[in-house]
């Protein structure tokens, strides 16, 4: 029912209510829905009629049809989420598709690290995922059960797998019931044996059967396309993920797609990748011990550059061993140059990584991207002492034994410390205004849910939040209306945001909008209590558009690059055309879509090109940020240098620039499609 219709119904009611009062005066009870009723009386001493509202106690029956038991698979099927994080549709590095390639290689990786298989295969092919090694192969009379039976595994005698990622047995069932075809071959001493399954359910298995094949363990996965929706891998997530593997397991060869992933010197070699396209201060320091390895340099840039990692885990969220980690780098530079620096000072501009080797590892989730254990061993040190007691003793050393190396960091610590007191009266400043403005704050929509919620709050829900950042009030206004309030902010820019390149941090606190936008996002300080987990820059499709995206990409490639590299800025997406006649309408976002819509349907077909934000209606727009949301990650590739991107596009007009615009542009001819019904075009 319509809301006016509603409101129409409850004055006649109520009058006629008021009528049976003035003949009846005793108090009426109404019922108004299965947990409330309506109270209607009349004052004794007035004229004036009352209603309330009052609440029923919930009678809910609880009986044994409300008990339900699922079997594995069906548990993991309802409640992915606990078993692989979020889902997606590989548009981001932690979308589920990459952890079920990932929970398959770690059992591979495993057995290169108990010295079985030298190299690993692993091939797709649109949807289709292979993983071959040669390690020794499952035991063929558990073949089946290794694959289908929760906490079933080779890895609870920690004599057999002390340092292992995959322990609680979960991994590749979890790919077994979250694929719409999985097949697992084994091949040890000479013999095979293969099972396949659909979404968990065994649909073959073989008889175990000679085989010439070299030994070790094949897995072949397709993702079901009914819980990963729309979903495509993309070649730099997987790659950098075989990166990982590469540094961390030196000597191992991984082969994917006719790439070969290999590497010699470990983390030395991934902090020289990370490092390829900016200027570091000084060259890289490389540390190893037992069950430990660290790299650490500095460069030009601001915030810092961490790599974390646990038993060839990627922890990606760090952990108490990254802490511990930042805690000794600081403690060991101010006992060797004896000074009390800041411990901002010294971790400015910082590029570091560290792996350890855990026995038993505890980690705050089953995606394993934070590392929670407080022991190395279970009658071992802590991992803070361990760390601790490593780093002071060998960075200490390595610095005695390299004073230039030494002079070069303090040089940095110093330059750090000049420039953040030379802010500082501003930057106080600004901030006792961006605190009076947050009370206030006219330029912030903000949501329900953060990333930096307490534990309680579900991770999927903290991996929703999202800011769109818009310009003007039509595009804010149709985003405000149209965005889930429980997990979607809105900050709204108000014209074009200064061009910002070449300057220093300090224009950050004199820029209003800069400071309130840091401010919003609370990274002022790093990302350890960032807001917001997706920062979606929404401009119009047009020219002054995109010179408003550039201009916001240049503030966060300049002041917060860790926002970039660890996947958080993304560009949104909305559709250029809607096609439509009375029966269909089709939203289309590029030429090749708005042709198929043409010819799919079958009146007149009405064509609207879209140019802002604020054209298309909130009830539309709640469309395109919702579940099919269109986001393109903004991304650094790890040999492109920062300062010669932003100099190119933001720098001086130089004749280089003005060479590649004219060789790149591109004109947009709205082609015809063979069709009789013509064709409306309507500007938007």
């Amino acid at each position: 029912m319509h809301e006016s219709e509603c409101g129409i119904h409850l004055f006649l009611i109520l009058r006629q209510l008021k009528d049976y009062h003035t003949q009846h005066p005793k108090p009426t009870l109404l019922t108004f829905s299965r947990s409330h009723v309506l109270t209607f009386s009349r004052s004794h001493a007035s004229h004036v009629f009352q209603l309330s509202l009052i609440s029923l106690p919930v009678m809910t029956q609880y009986t044994e049809e409300n008990i339900f038991t699922l079997d594995w698979k069906e548990h993991i099927r309802m409640r992915p989420g606990m078993y692989i994080g979020k889902l997606g549709d590989g548009s981001t590095p932690d979308d589920g598709i990459y952890v079920l390639l990932k929970e398959v290689i770690d059992n591979s990786i495993d057995e290169y690290v108990m010295g079985h298989g030298k190299q690993i295969d692993v091939e797709i092919k649109e949807s289709k995922v292979t993983v071959r090694d040669y390690g020794r192969g499952i035991p063929l009379g558990k073949v089946v059960e290794c694959v289908s039976k929760i906490n079933t595994g080779g890895k609870y005698d920690s004599k057999a797998f002390k340092k292992s990622v995959g322990l609680n047995g979960v991994g590749t069932k979890a790919v077994n019931a979250l694929s719409d075809y999985f097949l697992v071959r084994a091949v040890r001493e000479g013999k095979s044996k293969e099972a396949v399954f659909h979404q968990g359910e065994i649909t073959s298995e073989s008889k175990i059967i000679k085989s010439a094949e070299d030994q070790g363990t094949i897995l072949t996965f397709v993702p079901d396309a009914n819980i990963f929706k729309d979903f495509e891998y993309r070649d730099e997530f997987v790659e950098q993920q075989l990166w990982n593997y590469a540094w961390l397991n030196a000597g191992l060869k991984i082969k994917y797609n006719g790439k070969i992933f290999h590497s010699k010197d470990g983390l030395l070699d991934l902090l020289l990748r990370k490092t390829s396209g900016e200027e570091i201060r000084y060259p890289i320091i490389h540390l190893k011990g037992e069950d430990i390895e660290m790299t650490l340099t500095h460069g030009q840039h601001y915030g810092e550059q961490y790599y974390s990692f646990v038993n060839g885990q990627h922890t990606t969220q760090g952990g108490t061993h990254l802490n511990a980690f930042k805690e000794a780098i600081v403690k060991t530079l101010r006992d060797h140059f004896n000074k009390s620096f800041d411990p901002k000072d010294v971790r400015s501009s910082i590029i570091g990584a560290i792996s350890i080797r855990v026995e038993e590892p505890v980690f705050e989730s089953q995606t394993k991207t934070k590392l929670g254990s407080n022991n190395i061993a279970t009658d071992g040190p802590t991992v803070r002492s361990f760390i601790n007691d490593f780093v002071t003793q060998q960075l200490d050393n390595f610095l005695h034994k390299h004073p230039d190396t030494a002079k070069e960091i303090l040089k940095r610590i110093q330059q750090s410390e000049r420039e953040r007191k030379e802010i500082a009266g501003i930057k106080k400043l600004a901030n006792q205004r961006a605190k009076s403005a947050n009370l206030h704050n006219k330029k912030l929509r903000d949501c329900r849910i953060h990333y930096n919620d307490n534990s309680r709050v579900d991770d999927e829900l903290k991996n929703n939040s999202t800011i769109f950042i818009t310009e003007g009030d039509s595009a804010s206004g149709s985003l405000t209306k149209a965005r889930d309030v429980q997990s979607q902010a809105v900050f709204s820019l108000r014209g074009k945001p200064l061009n910002c390149y070449g300057m220093t941090k300090k224009v950050v606190y004199q820029n209003e909008e800069f400071n309130l936008l840091q401010h919003a996002l609370n990274i002022e300080d790093g990302l350890e209590d960032l807001r917001y987990n997706r920062v979606v820059i929404a401009t119009d499709a047009d020219v002054d558009g995109m010179h408003i995206r550039l201009l916001l990409l240049t503030f966060f490639l300049q002041f917060f690059p860790d926002l970039v590299r660890d996947g958080h800025l993304f560009i949104l997406e909305t559709p250029l055309f809607r096609v439509r006649d009375k029966q269909q309408t089709f939203y289309c976002y590029n030429e090749k879509e708005k042709q198929a819509a043409i010819l799919k349907l079958r009146g007149k077909p009405e064509i609207t090109r879209f140019k802002g934000l604020g054209e298309i209606s909130p009830d539309e727009f709640g469309a395109f940020i919702g579940e099919k949301i269109h986001l393109e990650p903004v991304l650094i590739q790890d040999n492109t240098s920062i300062d010669e991107v932003l100099e190119y596009y933001m720098g001086k007009n130089t004749p280089e620039r003005q060479e590649f615009i004219i060789g790149n542009l591109r004109f947009e001819i709205d082609a015809t499609v063979s069709k009789e019904s013509p064709v409306e075009v309507v500007e938007s």
